[in-house]
Parts: structure tokens; C-alpha cells; sequence
């Protein structure tokens, strides 16, 4: 009997382990497809754009516009929805008197599935090489929103923005994985690893980190570990009393901080 029901357990393991692998990408990426012809419609003045890869890709964006800019703010989005969610999100960080560009990821909205992480961080770096087009460095701010974290943290390692902006960032997607599943090799099995941790510490430009200390989704101490790890940088951790993964942009000390940070 305990023979059989070991069996059973190893076979339940596997089965776990397997479909962690195969079915990985849909677990991490909750995308939505749009029509290539779908219109988008905003209260704020936007213009779309499409940025061409170096493998001849798409890559769909919204830029949102104001009259004489402070500078722009350059969005990483989160791992649900498309541009249609997100440009709803993002069009009111205009009212801070800056420009907003952000991008879909491959696979949603109406980009294409070729889908892998360091595609990603190229298409990430190829946004920033947009926005530079028409502002100096100093002038571009770059912000990421829980999966987008990490494409902002790597394209501001790679450059010298004003500065980075994270809203509830994971420390890696193996740590995080680990933290929800902790019996199962994630090291192996994960083909993304979107690991934060090793641009953090290499970012020359100032950090801020919003994250709430009610997160289910990435808990807190994934930014703690953040902070640890970049040392002496400088960092402004703003933790968020009874703050979750959707609710951070509602308070007051969040906007407050925004406000100057995008002064």
C-alpha cells in the first residue's frame, strides 16, 4: 500500500513538473490578441507607432502627447491584457506634464508570438532608442509595472536615464516561482528567468520602489531583497500600508512621490 502510494506521488510530481515546463509561458504571460486593423480609442491625445525589430518584427506602441513636455516617461507594463488595458493605465501620467510611450510585449495585442526573454529585452531597449529620438537622456524616466519591472531595470542599466521607477518588482522570476511552488526545480525547468536582481545593482541613475506590503501577487520582501542587493544606490523604497498588487496608484503618498519624482 505505501509502495503504491508512492507511486503515485512520484507520478503526481512529474505530472507537475511537466506541466510547469510545457505550459510555462501561458502561466507567466496573460496576454490578449487584438485585431491588426483594431482601433484604439483614449480621452488623451495619443499617436501609435510601430517599431520594427532586427528580425523584422512589430512591435505596437502607444505615444501619448502633451503640449511642451518636461520630458517623457517611458512605461513597462505588467503581464495581463494588451495596450488597450494599459494605454487606459498610463494615459492619466500625462497629467504630470510628461509624455507616455509604452509598448506591447510579443504576443500581445497585435504583435506576433515570437516570444523569448532576450527578443524581449531587445525589443525593450529598441523603445528607449525610440523615445531618445526626441528627448536627451536626462529627460527620459523609465517606469515598470510588476513583470515590466524587469525590461525597466535592464534598459536602465544599459543607458543613463533621468531616472527608474518600480511599481511591486519580483527579485527574479526563479525566486518568485520558488516562493509559490518551493518543491520544484525551478532553476531547470524555467526558460525565463528575468532576473532583476542582476540589473539592480549596475543602475547608475536614482531608483524608486513602490511596493505594498499586502502584495499576494510578489510579496514585499522580493523589493526588500531588491534593495539589499543594489547596496549603497541611490534607492526610495515607499512601502505601501495595506497596499496589494492593483491598488498602489490610489494612494495619496503614491501620487504625492510621483509628483515629485516627475516634478
Amino acid at each position: 500500500m505505501l509502495k503504491k502510494i508512492s507511486y503515485i506521488c512520484i507520478a503526481f510530481y512529474v505530472f507537475i513538473v511537466l506541466g510547469l515546463y510545457f505550459f510555462q509561458e501561458k502561466i507567466i504571460f496573460r496576454p490578449k490578441k487584438l485585431a491588426k486593423n483594431f482601433s484604439f480609442t483614449f480621452a488623451t491625445k495619443f499617436e501609435e507607432v510601430h517599431l520594427k525589430t532586427n528580425d523584422n518584427s512589430l512591435i505596437n506602441a502607444l505615444y501619448f502627447k502633451v503640449n511642451g513636455p518636461k520630458g517623457v516617461l517611458l512605461y513597462f507594463h505588467g503581464n495581463k491584457g494588451n495596450l488597450e488595458r494599459w494605454g487606459k493605465i498610463v494615459a492619466p501620467y500625462t497629467s504630470y506634464g510628461y509624455d507616455v510611450f509604452v509598448i506591447d510585449y510579443r504576443g500581445y495585442g497585435k504583435n506576433t508570438d515570437a516570444r523569448t526573454e532576450s527578443k524581449m529585452y531587445q525589443d525593450a531597449q529598441l523603445a528607449y532608442d525610440y523615445v531618445k529620438q526626441f528627448f536627451k537622456e536626462e529627460n527620459i524616466s523609465i517606469y515598470g509595472r510588476s513583470l515590466g519591472c524587469t525590461f525597466a531595470a535592464k534598459v536602465a542599466k544599459e543607458n543613463k536615464p533621468k531616472q527608474l521607477i518600480l511599481e511591486a518588482p519580483f527579485y527574479s522570476l526563479i525566486d518568485l516561482a520558488q516562493h509559490k511552488l518551493p518543491f520544484l526545480p525551478h532553476r531547470w525547468l524555467l526558460k525565463f528567468k528575468f532576473e532583476t536582481n542582476n540589473f539592480i545593482g549596475k543602475i547608475n541613475c536614482p531608483i524608486a520602489i513602490f511596493h505594498g506590503d499586502s502584495d499576494k501577487m510578489i510579496p514585499i520582501e522580493s523589493s526588500q531583497k531588491l534593495v539589499e542587493t543594489a547596496g549603497e544606490k541611490n534607492i526610495d523604497f515607499i512601502i505601501l500600508k495595506n497596499g496589494t498588487h492593483h491598488n498602489i496608484s490610489s494612494f495619496k503618498i503614491y501620487k504625492d512621490t510621483m509628483s515629485e519624482l516627475l516634478n
